[in-house]
């Protein structure tokens, strides 16, 4: 089959959760004779094949409200105009405006919706509104929806009596992995908590980095992380922490080496996220065997099947991190059942299944869109 990826930054994924899914599934795709097209930005120029995937590169606006909207949009341009796919996958509900186009050439289409966007304290009202209106043009426009996680496809069944696709990330399942990256940044194995995300009030880093400064821990705290559009929230964060050297604000890391360290050789992995689906940094830290401190959302007790801690603010993590660095045990249980499960569960072979066999329905005439044309939200999710 002739396959399309959009609305995603591309490959090689080095950003996000979308950008690891796109290399993970099409690389397996095209690993079993598709040809596999990955639309992105201009991150890596001079690629223009990548694990057997074909890249295009395009431009977008750098503003926050219009880049993945404007990239996307030169991406479907690009699709139309090429020879036709016999199915596109587009990337975040925000793109739903492209659609409609790609399906009036004749391009079945599937998009994987995301988490709850319109939730994220970055937007403002415009940006809430749109997101929420996006959400239900994909409703009515696609021929397949993709949930992530249970959570989500839940809230289309309610919000839209809609039927999403529950295709969920894979996990990378470290057995060994090397210390000695952690030697520049003065870490020691199994002696610091670790936090990863970017820097967005949703991910809660700042009531992590309170609760860490308000507990008796001894372990240091490795912050990695950034925001390219929210530095007010970062100088927020960077206040919190200040004068407490137990602190470690790392910044950005893109070397894999390092990241796969900080994973498996961190004594707790404290994960913020709130309004995503099933989150890649989560399932990283499952599949390094670390024991992991979740804040107390249905997406994140799915995910965990409840073997974990869970927190809901500042005091809570304070208290919870004396509890992990006074029972090791414990702490070393939960990581062994945590890659257990990421390895049982979370299998991105089975990721890549589920996808090509979406693309196969959809490309033999498989659609809901008969049915959700006309899709309104439920009067009491009006609101």
């Amino acid at each position: 089959m002739r396959i399309a990826m959009l609305g995603t930054r591309g490959v090689p994924a080095a950003y996000g959760g979308f950008e690891t899914a796109v290399e993970e599934i099409g690389a397996r795709l095209a690993a079993r004779g598709h040809e596999v097209t990955v639309y992105g930005d201009r991150t890596h120029p001079d690629i223009t094949e990548h694990l057997g995937m074909r890249v295009v590169h395009l431009p977008a606006l750098p503003v926050k409200q219009l880049e993945t909207l404007s990239r996307s949009g030169l991406a479907t341009a690009r699709a139309l105009a090429g020879a036709r796919p016999d199915a596109a996958f587009v990337f975040n509900a925000a793109n739903a405006p492209y659609v409609t186009l790609l399906r009036a050439r004749g391009i079945p289409v599937a998009v994987h919706v995301d988490g709850l966007e319109w939730r994220r304290a970055k937007w403002g009202g415009a940006g809430r509104a749109y997101y929420r209106w996006a959400e239900a043009h994909a409703v009515r426009t696609a021929d397949a929806l993709i949930a992530d996680a249970p959570g989500i496809a839940r809230y289309y069944a309610a919000e839209f009596g809609a039927p999403t696709e529950l295709i969920r990330y894979g996990a990378p399942v470290l057995h060994r992995c090397a210390t000695a990256p952690l030697t520049a940044l003065g870490l020691e194995p199994e002696r610091f908590h670790l936090v990863v995300a970017r820097f967005e009030p949703e991910n809660h880093v700042l009531e992590i980095v309170e609760g860490y400064r308000r507990s008796a821990a001894t372990l240091p705290l490795a912050v990695v992380g950034s925001a390219p559009y929210s530095a007010e929230y970062t100088r927020a964060v960077r206040s919190a922490a200040d004068g407490d050297p137990r602190i470690r604000l790392l910044g950005g890391v893109w070397d894999q080496e390092l990241l796969d360290a900080l994973y498996a050789h961190a004594y707790t992995y404290v994960h913020g996220h709130s309004v995503g689906g099933t989150n890649p940094s989560l399932l990283r830290a499952m599949g390094a065997g670390t024991a992991t401190i979740a804040f107390d959302v249905d997406f994140n007790r799915e995910v965990l099947d409840d073997d974990a801690w869970s927190f809901r603010d500042a005091d809570d993590l304070a208290a919870i991190l004396a509890e992990a660095e006074a029972d090791e045990p414990l702490v070393i249980a939960r990581g062994l059942r945590a890659r257990e499960r990421a390895a049982r569960v979370f299998r991105w072979d089975d990721v890549a299944d589920d996808y090509e066999r979406l693309a196969q329905r959809i490309a033999a005439g498989a659609s809901i869109h008969g049915s959700a044309k006309a899709a309104r939200r439920t009067v009491q999710n009006a609101r």
